[in-house]
């Protein structure tokens, strides 16, 4: 099957069933959702909710936030990956907001990056989910999603490498939800090391699928 054939199966599936995709960190406003993605590297969305509302309680504003030392963040993210340098992060992050942005989260991608902490797949993130901007945040559930399908070369290595791929096949009004219906795939169905292949709507166009599987009497699309 041609690639631009499985980016059509893709779109058409995912726009009918799940045609309004969000993330599923909590948050109230573009800073929450900052700090939820910056405390969300290496760990699950449900751990990082669980710690965000106390978090958010004790620093509600990029103001307060800048005040705080790393020492006074860490008893608060404890739980989550990282904590002693994600601390130290957000430390910074909060002074930074304050002295380059007034305290306002920055809407393009070089400005995010400029934050402690945030690097192009957070900043993706951001510009996407806040700004509604056509960026592709590539984690390791895009990336082997997006490889196992077929929506990209067996040959790419790099986050990067596949964002672009993503990008020039993708379109542009539905790139931000492409991110998203990429992520909960791979989150609940396309799992690392056990794919769950026999309840994936998605086998009749997947390549990971195609080679394992070949001539599979069980596919899931002969029942619909």
């Amino acid at each position: 099957m041609r690639k631009q054939e499985r980016y059509r199966h893709l779109i058409s599936y995912f726009t009918h069933n799940f045609p309004e995709p969000e993330t599923e960190l909590a948050y109230r406003n573009p800073y929450e959702l900052l700090i939820a993605v910056v405390l969300s590297a290496q760990c699950t969305d449900k751990r990082v909710n669980l710690v965000t509302p106390p978090l958010f309680e004790a620093y509600p504003s990029a103001e307060i936030l800048a005040t705080a030392t790393a020492e006074d963040i860490f008893p608060y993210i404890k739980s989550i990956s990282y904590p002693n340098n994600k601390a130290k992060h957000l430390a910074g992050l909060g002074k930074m907001l304050v002295e380059r942005f007034s305290g306002e989260v920055p809407a393009t991608v070089e400005e995010l990056q400029q934050l402690p902490g945030v690097g192009r797949k957070t900043a993706n993130v951001i510009a996407s989910v806040i700004f509604n901007m056509p960026t592709m945040a590539v984690d390791t559930h895009v990336f082997r999603v997006s490889k196992r399908l077929g929506l990209v070369d067996a040959k790419a290595r790099t986050p990067l490498e596949v964002e672009k791929e993503l990008m020039k096949n993708t379109p542009l009004e539905l790139v931000p939800k492409a991110h998203h219906w990429l992520i909960l795939h791979g989150r609940y169905i396309c799992l690392a090391r056990t794919p769950q292949c026999e309840r994936c709507p998605l086998t009749h166009f997947c390549r990971y699928y195609e080679k394992n599987w070949p001539n599979k009497p069980d596919d899931p699309q002969n029942k619909l």
